[in-house]
Order: C-alpha cells, then structure tokens, then sequence
C-alpha cells in the first residue's frame, strides 16, 4: 500500500510539473490535460512498449488516467497557488522519480529484461515522460542540459539491478534504491548541482 500510495503521489507531482510547464506556455485547457497526463504516464508507457506490454498499464487501468487529468485540471484553475507551492512539488517529483526508475526496473526484470536492459528501462520510466512533455513543448529536454535527473534515476535502477543479481530481498533493496533517488535528487537542488558541460568554442577558432 506505501509503494502505491507513493506512486500515485509521483502521477500527481509529474502530472502538475508537466500542467504548469502547460500553463506558462499559454495552452489551452486540453493542451494542459494532455501535457499533464504525458508527463506523468509517458515513462510508464514507453517501458511497457519496450518491453512488449500491451496495451500499456496506465491506459488499462482507469484511476491513473483520472488522477492525472484532475491534477491537470487544478493546475489549471489553481495554477497561481500551485506555483508558489514549488518546494513541495520539487519533493514530490524526486518521491516519484524514485519510484518510478524502481519500480520500472522491477517490472523489466520480472519480465525477464537482462539486468542492464532493467537499469536502463527503469531510467527510462522516471525520465521519460518529462522528455517528452518537454519535446511537445520544443525545448531540449531538461534532463540532457541540466540538474542531476537522469542520474538519480539511473543510481536508483543500477541498485535494484545489483540487488537482484546478488539474490538479496527485493522490497527493502527496492526502497533503499528509490531512497537513493530521492536524496541524490535533492541535495543536488539544495546544492545546485549540474553535471558538467563543454566549454564553447572560442570565437575566432576554426
């Protein structure tokens, strides 16, 4: 019941990340909803695809979608309120990019993915849903340009991976492994980290 619990708690935080990234672009109140609902179930979509889940999870199950869309739609009247809430979404986003790469790693492996295919699908499940909202949006995806995103989410799955290949118990690996997350996710917003970039080319220089 916690994992579910946080799980719907990351569909809402991803569902008002990708809302309000909706409303500062001027969309109308569908373009929210379906910002909304790409942003916090595109993950989950893509690691079904890639591992032959038909039809994807979130679509099979009603509740995600409707959480979702009501999210969406708060945001969307609300939006001047949830946007001084920013502290508290940033939280419940790394709660649910936690989650999700774990969570997603499990579901490969239970699928029978080999482990490094599981980290990398369990990545994919807390990123992708945000590279996409941001694609739609035609920006470069947050995750390629800026913050420590990717990698927390990569530390998250690379540990229920190690866990599973060691044999050791899967639902406290799994929590310590989205805990890893989690923290790595937000010490480097209390730090403001960014993983390195390459200097530009000096002008003048062939």
């Amino acid at each position: 019941m916690l994992l579910i619990a946080l799980e719907f708690l990351g569909l809402v935080a991803f569902a008002a990340s990708g809302a309000l990234a909706a409303v500062r672009a001027r969309l109308d109140v569908f373009g929210v909803i379906v910002l909304g609902l790409t942003t916090a179930l595109g993950g989950g979509i893509i690691r079904d695809v890639l591992l032959g889940i038909t039809p994807p999870t979130s679509l099979r199950n009603w509740p995600y979608l409707a959480v979702c869309a009501a999210t969406a739609l708060i945001v969307f009247a609300f939006h001047p309120q949830v946007a001084r809430l920013r502290r508290a979404v940033l939280l419940a986003d790394a709660l649910g990019l936690g989650v999700f790469a774990t969570a997603g790693t499990t579901v490969a492996l239970n699928e029978g993915a080999t482990v490094y295919a599981a980290c990398l699908i369990g990545m994919t499940s807390g990123i992708g849903g945000g590279a996409v909202r941001d694609l739609l949006l035609r920006e470069i995806p947050l995750v390629l340009r800026k913050e420590i995103y990717a990698v927390a989410a990569l530390t998250g799955a690379v540990c229920v991976g190690v866990g599973h290949a060691l044999r050791l118990p899967a639902g406290p690996v799994t929590v310590v492994a989205a805990a890893a997350v989690v923290t790595i996710r937000v010490v480097s917003l209390w730090r403001q980290w960014n993983a390195p970039v390459a200097r530009p080319p000096e002008e003048g220089t062939s």
